[in-house]
Order: C-alpha cells, then structure tokens, then sequence
C-alpha cells in the first residue's frame, strides 16, 4: 500500500521523527522523504543508518506548498515537526511554527485527500484537572499550562472546528523517552539526564514537591518508551479508516523515584537522590500528574503491549546510552560520546 507512493516526515531528523523512519524501515518501508531544519546542531546523526530517499529543507518544503509547486505522488504525511520546547515564551514564534505551518500542511493534504498524521502534545491537558480525555467534546474545557501547550491545542481546536478531524488523526504524545534525543538539551528525558548526572556524580537531582499530597520525587508522569511511541505513530499509516485525536501513552502511572531506581539499578550503581527546590518559573507551570487514557487507540485496533517501564529504561541505558548509540545503529556522536562508558560489559541489542 504505502510502498507505491512517498510518505513525508516534518520534522524527520528530530527524536520521534527519526525514530519512526526506524520503525517503519522495520515494516520494509523506505519510500520517505525527510522534511525538517537541519542546521549547525547534531540532530543530522539521528539520520545516520536510516533508509530514506530524500531531504527537503522546511523553509523550502512549505513554499512550495505555498506556491502549488509540490507535486511529489504522496502517500501520507507525519507531521512532527514544531518547537517543542515546554519552556519557549515567544508565542509568536511558535504560533508560526506550530499552528501556522500545521494549518498549510492540514490544508494541502485535505485538498490532495492524503493521509495526514500530526503530533499534538499532553501538554494540552495542563493541570489534568478536565482528565486526560481524548475525546473531541473534551477539547473546549482544556487549559494548557505554558504557551508551547497553547499553540498545540490552537490546532487541535482549529482542526476540530473544520472539520478536519473526521479526516486526520492528531497524537498526543505523552512523556516520551529513549535513544536519538541526545540533541534536545534541555528538552531531553530525565532518563538521559539523569544518566548523565549518576554517571558524572552518582546521584541524581529531583525537584522537591510543593504540593502536600505529593511527597519529594513522587509526581506522576506516563512514561512511553519511545519504540512503542512509534509503533503506535506507524498504526495510523497502515489504518487510513481511523480519525480523530489519540492518545499516545502507557496508560500507567510512574514516579521520578520509580525512574531514578530503574536508572541506578541498570547502572549498578546505589541508589542516592538529592531533591532541590523547583525554580519559580516553573512552579506555576509543572504537571504533578499525566497519564494518558489509551481506550480510545486500543478500541480502534492498536494490540501490541506496552514495554514494561523497567525493561525500557534498561534498554535505553544498556543498549544506547552506554554505547552511544543510536537507533539507526550510528555512533561518534559528540553527545553520546560524552556520555559512553568505556569498557560496558553489558550486551548490545541485535538489529535486524
């Protein structure tokens, strides 16, 4: 089906991004073409080892859809590409990136009647106050907590409103973690950085809870490895029937303590948490609870289980951040050779 025409990544050389091009040269697919902003930043060796047949610069990709240039026999489009960052305030800036630009791919993909694949974000539930819901009539009562959540559910809200919901399928992704984000910085999983952290200094840095019912180090994310992530991305593409907007998680709950034990645990190190005080910019901002109601992409067929969280976090320290590598198999990194443990006994996973 898909192997007859092309299917565009925006954002193709970003953490999930790149991450689904490996997932789906596992189903056999290697038609995609890679949209994205490729720069000084490392982010081109989350490519290395994928199979894809080009690359179109962003800028150049939306003008011609701007200008009815685009011709290329497509398939579907997975549009991942945004600003992802959660502490970004030039609303402007991701307005253009993340509402304007979902807006001109919405358009010409629903003018071309192809397939389109969009990522949304949990942080357009905010506090979880309205659940974590991810049904349509639930989209009016949602308060995202920072700006990077605003611009998200500005389209959703839009998409909805048109209409184009009946024809597209919006994900949103939950605390996604594992092997190509080392480019993200600050926007990395606390399972990267706490990796470094226990590597640097043997022990790893929580923030304190301001919250009574909340003790230090026990707010609850829904952590997704980011292998499932994907899989669950890639399902949409093999069902064009299904629509609407999808909760990508777990559906369990998980702690930064739970997390900082499975990351001592895979490293053989003792456990030793600090907690310090949340920066005040944050506090008006932080999520004590995320986790995502999945009844919705399981009702709609999606079967495969969920990592078990421990096994995931000891796959992503065992088999990527210890090596240094990526999913694509590249290493050399700057990034992961920073943080690569010379002479790791521990078994590399086997690639196909």
């Amino acid at each position: 089906m898909a192997g007859k025409k092309h299917i565009i990544i925006t954002g193709g050389a970003g953490f999930i991004g790149s991450a689904l091009v490996w997932e789906l040269n596992r189903a056999g697919l290697d038609n995609i073409v890679i949209v994205d902003a490729l720069g000084r930043g490392g982010d081109w060796r989350n490519l290395n080892g994928l199979r894809f047949i080009d690359y179109i610069d962003k800028d150049d990709f939306s003008d011609d859809l701007r200008q009815g240039k685009f011709d290329l026999s497509l398939e579907a489009v997975f549009h991942l590409g945004a600003c992802s960052s959660t502490t970004e305030t030039d609303l402007r800036y991701l307005l253009k990136n993340n509402f304007e630009y979902s807006k001109l791919l919405a358009r010409f993909c629903l003018g071309k009647s192809i397939r389109l694949i969009y990522a949304s974000s949990a942080a357009t539930y905010g506090d979880g106050r309205q659940s974590f819901d991810d049904s349509l009539d639930k989209l009016p009562l949602l308060r995202p907590l920072n700006p990077y959540g605003f611009s998200k559910q500005l389209f959703d809200f839009w998409a909805w409103r048109q209409g184009a919901l009946e024809k597209i399928a919006g994900l949103k992704y939950f605390n996604v973690f594992g092997p190509n984000e080392y480019h993200k910085g600050e926007m990395r999983s606390m399972a990267c950085k706490g990796f470094e952290q226990i590597r640097s200094t043997g022990r790893l840095r929580l923030f304190k809870s301001d919250r009574p019912e909340y003790r230090d180090g026990e707010q609850e994310r829904d952590f997704l490895y980011v292998k499932d992530a994907v899989k669950m991305t890639a399902f949409f593409l093999f069902h064009p029937e299904i629509h609407g907007l999808f909760n990508i998680g777990g559906g369990s709950l998980h702690t930064w303590n739970e997390l900082a034990e499975c990351l001592f645990q895979a490293m053989g190190i003792p456990p030793c948490i600090e907690y310090v005080p949340m920066p005040m910019e944050l506090k008006n901002r932080y999520q004590y609870h995320t986790k995502a109601e999945i009844g919705r992409i399981r009702s709609s067929g999606y079967s495969d289980p969920i990592s078990p969280f421990s096994e995931a976090v000891t796959d992503y320290v065992h088999n990527y951040l210890e090596p240094g590598l990526y999913l694509g198999g590249a290493e050399g990194t700057a990034q992961a050779a920073e943080i690569r443990l010379q002479g790791s006994g521990f078994r590399r996973e086997t690639r196909k």
